[in-house]
């Protein structure tokens, strides 16, 4: 396991399996970010404001080169359950199954969701497929009384909120 260190010239170093200190590369940096973001945001935090919910999402999904689908599984006060990484893609895609939302939602017995996915190509804008799986998802997990609060897109240090834009 690597260890950080911050110097005075303010780079971030890892220090290898020999003991030796070299500059950190961007994966590790954002690999450390998430650990970090883990170990703030745990089972029963409350995510009750949209900037918090924006904040942990950034954090957890940008950096990505392909697309991640993420989904934030929450109780009935929206504490967090559990954050969960359902769906990997490609550069430009990741093939949703609503069914196994709905499944998991089960398993762990949320109350409601928050959905996201990152969008490697930096634009942060709902594409009419993230509008229609969005809607497909939302009335998949209404029959079983789990509801969508929001559907986030992660782009770099940007974020899109469906909820913000009227798109829930």
């Amino acid at each position: 396991m690597s260890q950080f260190s911050l110097f005075s010239d303010a780079s971030l170093l890892v220090r290898d399996g020999r003991g030796r200190y070299r500059p950190a590369s961007a994966d590790q940096i954002l690999d450390a970010a998430r650990r970090v973001i883990d170990q703030k945001m745990q089972r029963g935090t409350e995510f009750s404001s949209p900037a918090t919910v924006k904040e942990y999402l950034r954090t957890k999904l940008a950096g990505f080169e392909h697309e991640v689908f993420a989904i934030l599984f929450l109780d009935t006060r929206h504490r967090l359950i559990e954050y969960v990484e359902m769906f990997h893609g490609t550069i430009d895609a990741a093939e949703v199954h609503p069914r196994e939302v709905v499944k998991q939602a089960l398993r762990l017995n949320a109350a409601a969701v928050i959905v996201s996915h990152n969008h490697p190509s930096g634009n942060p804008e709902p594409s009419a497929a993230d509008k229609a799986l969005t809607s497909q998802l939302r009335q998949a997990l209404a029959l079983v009384d789990v509801r969508t609060l929001d559907h986030i897109i992660v782009s770099g240090s940007c974020t899109t909120s469906f909820a913000e834009r009227g798109l829930l």
